[in-house]
């Protein structure tokens, strides 16, 4: 069982973004996906997502194929995303954007909700909030819980920490090492490569939208000329 990834090439405004890019997450793995920006690691999400159309390659989660399907038909099979950019409903509280993330599950609601609040309990004392009011940090913890009412076994971050607050940085991460712990696989692009390293097994850098380095997180943490020169080619 795992999401397997192999020979993926996205295209965005016409040009390549991804090129030939396979990687593969194992349940209660997690894998980082690092490189500086326009690398590719957001097409590479949204491709994954369904969100944007694939030019070639192979997607499968626990054997069952989904390149070229729809967001929702990718979200029913166990793959969830959450984009950069914590993406929420602003308009609705966040019971209603909860539920709203849910509509795609056949039963199991309730229960699914119930779960979503036991993970993020900021948001059970938010129910009624509009979710454009809430602080940046509370928006992504509310995209982590729209993913989270996919019930995913495959779960991919982009950039979760973007433009947070340490201490709430270090209460998402946590959020990861739990999902972790549960069997969730994990893609994670995260800004702070320590961080990422830090709680991945595996470790991707992408350099002009193809793979310049795939193995194990350690490798990079420890030695950070082989990071220098998976990102940079120095």
């Amino acid at each position: 069982m795992a999401l397997v990834v192999k020979d993926l090439t996205v295209a965005r405004g016409g040009q390549i973004a991804v090129a030939g890019v396979s990687l593969s997450i194992a349940p209660g793995q997690v894998t980082a996906v690092l490189g500086a920006n326009g690398a590719g690691k957001s097409e590479l999400v949204l491709g994954l997502a369904g969100m944007l159309p694939l030019s070639a390659g192979s997607i499968e989660a626990d054997g069952v194929a989904l390149a070229g399907r729809g967001p929702d038909t990718i979200r029913r099979a166990g793959v969830a995303a959450v984009p950069e950019g914590h993406r929420v409903l602003t308009r609705l509280s966040v019971d209603d954007n909860l539920r709203a993330a849910g509509s795609i599950l056949p039963d199991g609601v309730a229960q699914t909700l119930a779960d979503t609040y036991a993970l993020f309990p900021e948001l059970a004392e938010r129910k009624t909030q509009l979710a454009g009011t809430m602080s940046g940090g509370q928006q992504q913890m509310l995209a982590l819980g729209h993913a989270m009412m996919a019930r995913p076994r495959y779960l991919l971050i982009d950039e979760m920490s973007l433009g947070l607050a340490p201490l709430v940085v270090k209460r998402l991460m946590g959020f990861v090492e739990g999902l972790k712990a549960r069997g969730v696989g994990i893609l994670l692009i995260e800004q702070f490569t320590d961080l990422a390293l830090g709680v991945s097994e595996e470790a991707v850098v992408l350099r002009s939208g193809k793979v310049r380095f795939a193995g194990p997180a350690a490798r990079l943490r420890d030695d950070k000329t082989a990071l220098n020169a998976a990102y940079f080619g120095t």
